[in-house]
């Protein structure tokens, strides 16, 4: 089969190679990939700034969907053909407090998919049953690709962040993170602000047909005042960073009103500097959020299968295998939202 290896430690390094097709071990099942998403933290590994524990050489890509191909040893409740995606937390330590409180996204021992063990970006992959989620009939094997990233999401604004009816909820970075988040904040009521550059026009375009109320080019108006302009003169109550970047998160801390809540969710790679002194001057309860756990996506599987998130919309391109270079130009130059690759090309 073919796969696309980290081949090994710095910038690049990045090979579609001919491997095996690998064997599933006991309490594991070999599932043929459909669908895979690229994500910015593969961009990350790609130019070698990421921050999480990585062995190459190994496969990368860790937001998949697909079918059971094969069942390992001592599997029971699933067969082959089952239709299935899968949390990329491949090994954890399962004995330190956060592993114990359900937080095992936290545990020092993490090893991620596609970072320490063999990823997705390759016709077949290798999981742990206890990590394997059942896709809804209704979800395409495209839109179930982006179970993981939609799980982050939920794990951002619903368990850690928290969204009433009648917030002002802005988000910055109209990326494929930012319009899941605004749409599971407007799912909750809110009102929403999506904010971003001149770069990313067709972003908020498909913000709008989202149904996002505000979209706001920080180019052409001022965010803050527009923000204040509808909160009688206060700011967001919540703010979502999902931009990963430095001026966003200046931004960001400006947006929210005083004892308004601020949650970084994009990565940004590298230190930035930040003036956090805002912070106390304004009361701000901030928070950071990092993946997702358990909690996360078994609510993440039920709002998919009613339906309360436009997963095609955030989707914008599928390149086959062959040519992730240029998907991951296309991706990199913000030209399109969720960019797939089907490993059969």
């Amino acid at each position: 089969m073919k796969g696309l290896f980290k081949t090994a430690p710095g910038p690049g390094n990045l090979e579609l190679r001919e491997t095996e097709v690998p064997r599933p071990g006991p309490g594991q099942v070999l599932v043929e990939v459909k669908a895979a998403g690229i994500c910015g933290s593969d961009l990350h590994i790609y130019h070698w700034d990421i921050a999480f524990a990585m062995k190459p050489p190994m496969i990368i890509g860790h937001e998949f969907s697909g079918v059971i191909a094969e069942l390992g040893q001592g599997v029971e409740g699933w067969k082959p053909g089952d239709r299935v995606t899968a949390e990329p937390s491949a090994i954890i330590c399962g004995e330190c407090r956060y592993c114990r409180t359900g937080a095992y996204n936290l545990c020092a021992s993490r090893r991620v998919m596609g970072y320490w063990v063999n990823g997705v970006f390759a016709e077949f992959v290798v999981v742990g049953a206890h990590r394997l989620h059942r896709l809804p009939e209704s979800v395409g094997f495209a839109e179930g690709a982006l179970t993981e990233p939609l799980a982050c999401c939920v794990h951002a604004v619903h368990e850690l962040t928290g969204v009433e009816v009648g917030d002002f909820v802005a988000v910055t970075g109209p990326g494929a993170i930012g319009l899941l988040c605004a749409q599971l904040a407007r799912a909750e009521g809110a009102e929403v602000m999506m904010v971003g550059t001149g770069a990313d026009r067709d972003r908020l375009a498909v913000a709008r047909t989202l149904g996002i109320e505000h979209c706001v080019n920080l180019e052409e108006t001022d965010p803050l005042e527009y923000a204040r302009e509808h909160t009688e003169g206060y700011g967001a109550d919540i703010v979502f960073e999902c931009a990963g970047a430095a001026p966003a998160a200046a931004l960001g801390i400006e947006l929210a009103r005083k004892q308004g809540r601020y949650t970084q969710v994009g990565l940004f790679g590298r230190p930035i500097t930040l003036d956090f002194e805002r912070i106390a001057y304004k009361e701000l309860v901030v928070t950071g959020s990092l993946a997702q756990r358990y909690t996360a996506w078994k609510r993440t599987i039920r709002i998919m299968q009613l339906g309360k998130v436009d997963l095609g919309a955030v989707i914008s391109h599928s390149f086959p295998l062959s040519r992730w270079k240029e998907a991951f130009d296309r991706f990199e130059a913000k030209s399109g939202l969720k960019i797939l690759l089907d490993p059969k090309g």
